[in-house]
């Protein structure tokens, strides 16, 4: 894959929440454990500035045909982003084996 050394990533407020979510209850059980998994989320988001298109299409959507919206996986982690005009931007990160519909559902709820 080409190398794209101009994009920037941005993490948008909802993924930083996410993100800070998920390491709170990660480290109930293990600081240890949550720390691994915030340094391997933010590398991988991280390295998205050389290679945003290396994700795939998050499947659930291009299921409506909807294939603007990219993942990077660390499993069981999903990082949802969206690349634009040099910027990737990081829009959401979750436990992939949660339902991707009811996440998106309850976040426009709760709108």
């Amino acid at each position: 894959m080409p190398k794209n050394p101009n994009f920037t990533v941005y993490w948008t407020e909802t993924a930083q929440k996410d993100l800070v979510g998920i390491i709170d209850y990660i480290s109930r059980d293990s600081v240890e454990s949550a720390l691994k998994v915030l340094e391997k989320l933010k590398k991988e988001a991280e390295e998205l500035d050389n290679f945003p298109y290396r994700g795939r299409i998050v499947p659930e959507l291009k299921y409506h045909n909807i294939e603007s919206y990219k993942e990077s996986i660390i499993s069981p982690w999903r990082i949802i982003y969206r690349i634009e005009d040099g910027k990737v931007f990081i829009l959401a990160v979750f436990d992939g084996r949660r339902n991707f519909e009811d996440i998106l559902l309850d976040r426009f709820i709760k709108r």
